[in-house]
């Protein structure tokens, strides 16, 4: 099955250009191809030449899109990257997510490419010459260390990994878990509360900051890998006893860290977002041609009046999401205030992922959670992304705290705002 994907009238010739060079390579390279890119991991008996292999089809594919001037759409182009705006960026991963795997082809990888957007903006030029080139250029991994598991996620005022001067280095001690890519990474961002003699609790939010930790440093222990929905992955829970590192891998000013993280986070959830909607134009895709082609009960599954419910609430659902998060996107760009349609979108689109995944696997009967088809792992990456980046429940507070303060104020809600 091919992305049906043509140019939109209101939007600028780039977004329309991207757009197409995007569904383009995702069509013909990464769409037919998927299995022997990824299948090869779930295969019982996968040997070195199924890996080799896809290694080379990757690269070939990486050549691609280099060629097209897509590579690493979230960075600058002095930096390797396509130099995208952000509204660039949010269209071109709704076509890129269609395909399973197809974001490490086209150079965004979590948490590399969160990392790199911190280090672009808070770090020092020397910071960039040795953290951020070589993730860029040479390979190098990265970890986002940020989660504790006694401290709610959702609050990262809340953290209690400290960081106490002494001297020119930060001596770092606490407990982090869910540590993005710990097993791999060359070096962590770690999410501290500062403290020093002027200040030896350390209690208030403007004292968290983020500073860059080798992952060889003496006292860095990677306690386990953090199994979730019951495979070991790459996230990990890391034990930090007496670290000692150099006061200048502090990453921006002291205290920058909460903004930092909510920079981190507010960008990254619109693009976890159109992610989402890519994923469902698949499954969408998927549940509409089984139903042409399944024959149940004496006819089609398409003539069934359950089959056309789930057809209809599918493509509101994902009408609205995708309209809910280009709005969002727009303001960003514009420089507007989107806090609160970041938490609407936020709550509303990974539930409509899932709602339309789940109806995608219930046309699909049997197969739709089988490895035969990627809609079982859409199905769990859709339930996770209401956790991650912020509970819903959380969210849904914050919308209701920014649309009463407009009350309060004598204001109503301007929805065409």
């Amino acid at each position: 099955m091919r992305m049906n994907v043509k140019p939109i009238d209101s939007v600028p010739d780039r977004v329309n250009e991207i757009r197409m060079l995007t569904a383009k390579i995702v069509n013909q390279e990464i769409l037919p191809n998927e299995k022997a890119l990824w299948g090869w991991r779930r295969q019982a008996g996968a040997g070195q030449a199924e890996r080799d292999k896809a290694h080379r089809l990757r690269e070939k594919i990486k050549a691609k899109v280099k060629q097209a001037g897509l590579w690493a759409p979230h960075l600058p182009q002095e930096y390797g990257g396509a130099g995208l705006s952000f509204l660039e960026h949010a269209y071109m991963n709704e076509i890129m997510a269609y395909a399973v795997g197809a974001a490490a082809l086209f150079g965004v990888v979590a948490p590399n490419s969160g990392n790199q957007k911190i280090l672009l903006k808070y770090g020092s030029e020397e910071q960039k010459k040795k953290w951020l080139l070589p993730t860029i250029e040479d390979g190098m991994e990265s970890g986002f260390s940020m989660t504790e598991p006694d401290q709610p996620g959702s609050d990262p005022r809340s953290l209690k990994t400290t960081a106490r001067r002494d001297g020119d280095e930060w001596v770092i001690n606490g407990r982090k878990w869910f540590t993005s890519n710990g097993k791999r990474a060359d070096f962590f961002i770690v999410m501290c509360r500062t403290e020093d003699g002027e200040d030896a609790s350390a209690t208030s939010s403007g004292r968290m900051t983020q500073i860059i930790v080798p992952a060889d440093t003496p006292g860095v222990n990677i306690a386990r890998s953090v199994p979730v929905w019951g495979h070991e992955g790459h996230h990990c829970e890391i034990f930090y006893d007496d670290v000692r590192v150099p006061v200048e891998n502090q990453l921006g000013g002291r205290g920058s860290g909460h903004q930092a993280a909510q920079d981190r986070l507010g960008a990254g959830r619109v693009y976890h977002c159109m992610n989402c909607i890519g994923q469902m134009w698949r499954a969408f895709d998927l549940m509409v041609e089984r139903s042409m082609s399944r024959q149940v009960h004496g006819g089609l599954l398409e003539s069934k009046q359950f089959i056309q419910g789930f057809i209809a609430d599918s493509y509101i659902d994902l009408q609205a999401a995708r309209l809910m998060t280009l709005n969002c996107a727009a303001k960003m760009e514009s420089g507007a205030d989107a806090r609160t349609d970041i938490s609407a979108i936020k709550v509303f689109v990974p539930a409509a992922y899932h709602r339309v995944v789940d109806r995608a696997i219930q046309v699909w009967g049997g197969a739709g959670v089988s490895s035969d088809l990627p809609l079982a792992d859409m199905y769990q990456g859709a339930r996770v992304l209401r956790l991650a980046d912020g509970p819903d429940e959380v969210h849904k507070i914050l919308i209701a705290k920014n649309i009463l303060k407009h009350y309060h104020n004598g204001e109503s809600w301007d929805f065409a705002a």
